[in-house]
C-alpha cells in the first residue's frame, strides 16, 4: 500500500515572463540606439565649438573636409580643390536636392574653408551646413 506524502513533489519550472522582458527590452534598445547612428563621410577632425549648434538633419549628403594641415577630403577620398567643381557637378546630376556637409578642422585655415564654401554656391547647391560641436553646458 503507497501512501501519499503530504507535501507534493515540486517540479521545475522556467518562469517565461521575465524572459520575455528582457527579449523586448533588449529589442527596444536595439531599435532606438540603431535609428539614433548617423553614418559619418567625413574625416575625424577637431571640430570648433558653436554655442548654437544644432543636430544635423538625417539626409544623405556630401561631405566636405578640410584638414588642419590645409587637405581637402570628397566623402573620406583626399582630392585637389581644382577637381572640387566636377565633384560637385556630379553630386547636383545625380541627386534631386544635394545638400554638402563641410566640417573642417579648428585648426584649418580660414581660407581653405572660405574656397570649398565658394565652389559649393558655385555649383549651385543650396543646402550647405558646416559641422560644429555644441558647446557643453555650463
Amino acid at each position: 500500500m503507497r501512501i501519499p506524502s503530504l507535501t507534493a513533489k515540486r517540479r521545475a519550472r522556467i518562469e517565461i515572463i521575465p524572459l520575455i522582458d528582457i527579449v523586448f527590452f533588449l529589442l527596444a534598445t536595439f531599435v532606438m540606439v540603431s535609428m539614433s547612428m548617423v553614418k559619418s563621410q567625413g574625416i575625424p577632425v577637431n571640430l570648433p565649438v558653436s554655442s548654437t549648434a544644432k543636430p544635423s538633419e538625417k539626409v544623405s549628403t556630401a561631405t566636405l573636409t578640410v584638414t588642419g594641415d590645409d587637405r581637402l577630403y570628397f566623402n573620406k577620398e583626399i582630392i585637389p580643390l581644382s577637381e572640387l567643381p566636377a565633384r560637385l557637378a556630379a553630386l547636383k546630376a545625380s541627386t534631386t536636392e544635394p545638400a554638402v556637409l563641410v566640417n573642417g578642422d579648428e585648426r584649418a585655415l580660414l581660407d581653405s574653408a572660405v574656397a570649398v564654401l565658394d565652389e559649393v554656391r558655385k555649383s549651385g547647391i543650396r543646402k550647405v551646413s558646416i559641422q560644429t560641436k555644441g558647446r557643453p553646458a555650463a
